[in-house]
């Protein structure tokens, strides 16, 4: 194989990841919003610096959480609906992360498929603004993608 080959294809399957459109919410007040969410998550880079939140750990760890299979972040012991729903190769997006943090509940047993589907989380966030912005401000903590070089 030719390493513009090999390229091509490391470029194809990065791609999925890459694909996220740019979040629809403020950034700026997503981050107030998130004062509701820091009672369980936090924001953790790789380098262990806590870029939100106040180390909760009732919930998983959101930094990186566009374009993350659901219920695969490690050290944290997920329900068996959301390991489900990651199993199938769901990853977070938007549109799902809107619906999801709305009725996680209810999105469980649509997504999944399962009348029986349960969720360890209680929390609700319904209005679908502030959740757009929650998903802006988490989306800008994150890396940036690394740009494609030829």
């Amino acid at each position: 194989m030719s390493v513009k080959t090999i390229a091509f294809a490391l470029a194809l399957a990065g791609a999925p990841a890459l694909a996220q459109d740019a979040p629809t919410g403020d950034a700026e007040a997503g981050a107030k919003v998130f004062a509701k969410c820091q009672t369980c998550h936090v924001v953790v880079n790789e380098a262990g610096e806590t870029l939100a939140g106040k180390g909760a750990k009732t919930g998983p760890n959101l930094y990186g959480i566009a374009g993350r299979t659901a219920g695969t972040y490690p050290e944290f012991k997920y329900g068996e609906s959301i390991v489900a729903l990651g199993a199938s190769g769901f990853a977070w997006n938007e549109a799902d992360f809107v619906a999801y943090v709305a009725d996680p509940a209810k999105f469980l047993k649509e997504k999944t498929g399962d009348t029986k589907a349960k969720t360890k989380m209680s929390f609700k966030l319904p209005k679908e603004d502030e959740a757009r912005n929650v998903w802006a401000y988490l989306v800008s903590l994150a890396p940036a993608p690394a740009a494609a070089t030829n």
